[in-house]
């Protein structure tokens, strides 16, 4: 039975894995490669200070030719945290709401296996898609010492780890609303606006002073958001990040428990 959900899911999401995380892997290398070109540059450094609510909202801060900063600015803070979202929303949306709107579910629900463990198994999946392309890009990175950038190894890991469990959070928030609603449009929605709205609040709340006591209930403050690239990540980033992640997957659980399959 499990061998028939994992052949239901296997092809949805597997060629999107290899690209999603080839392309940024792609986009790692180039970054740390152009760094000895940009480590010197002032003009970088002058743009934040003369904007730095514009370089805000791109989660750029402080020095952006350090090492920390330019892997903070270039990977990090945005990129690598959209193109991970891009990939666990859209399967959250898939794995149960889309698969019910296209008649697979019904499938999996006539499986001699409870609902609890379909949830947990692919959000097991969800989690596995992330961290191959986590992974890739991490051991991209970890190359940067050979251009010149400093950030230490453990830096590097416990940050791709934090972006990891930011972007299952969200994925897994988008299969609860998904369970929920029945409707892969309305989960997608849901998991775009809140990721946004979080990812607002973090990079606008260095500038914006009214923002800065909502940055705590950002889940991108607690994962790129408080220069964990430069300071590593603390046992309080993960332990929200994680416990986060828990009660969205008791969410999701419960709304598919009440799911009236198709």
């Amino acid at each position: 039975m499990r061998a028939e959900i994992a052949r239901l899911d296997s092809g949805m999401r597997r060629r999107s894995v290899l690209g999603y995380s080839a392309g940024m892997a792609l986009y790692a290398l180039v970054v740390v490669a152009l760094y000895p070109a940009f480590k010197s540059s002032t003009s970088l450094d002058k743009l934040i200070k003369d904007d730095p609510t514009g370089a805000a909202l791109f989660g750029v801060t402080g020095n952006l030719t350090s090492s920390a900063g330019w892997l903070n600015g270039n990977i990090y803070a945005n990129f690598l945290p959209l193109v991970m979202l891009l990939l666990t929303i859209g399967y959250g949306a898939a794995a149960l709401a889309g698969q019910d709107e296209d008649g697979t579910l019904c499938l999996i629900a006539s499986l001699p296996v409870r609902r609890d463990a379909v949830v947990l198994e692919k959000v097991a999946a969800l989690a596995l898609q992330a961290a191959v392309l986590a992974v890739a890009v991490a051991v991209c990175v970890a190359a940067g010492r050979w251009f010149e950038l400093t950030t230490g190894a453990a830096n590097i890991v416990s940050s791709s780890v934090a972006v990891l469990l930011l972007a299952v959070d969200f994925g897994v928030l988008t299969m609860a609303a998904g369970a929920l609603s029945g409707s892969r449009g309305t989960a997608i929605g849901v998991g775009s606006a809140v990721a946004a709205a979080s990812y607002l609040v973090s990079s606008l709340a260095p500038v914006v002073s009214w923002l800065e006591p909502a940055r705590y209930v950002s889940l991108f403050y607690w994962s790129v958001g408080d220069n964990q690239i430069a300071d590593g990540v603390t046992l309080a980033d993960y332990a929200v990040l994680a416990g986060a992640g828990a009660c969205a997957v008791y969410a999701a659980i419960i709304a598919f428990r009440r799911l009236d399959v198709h």
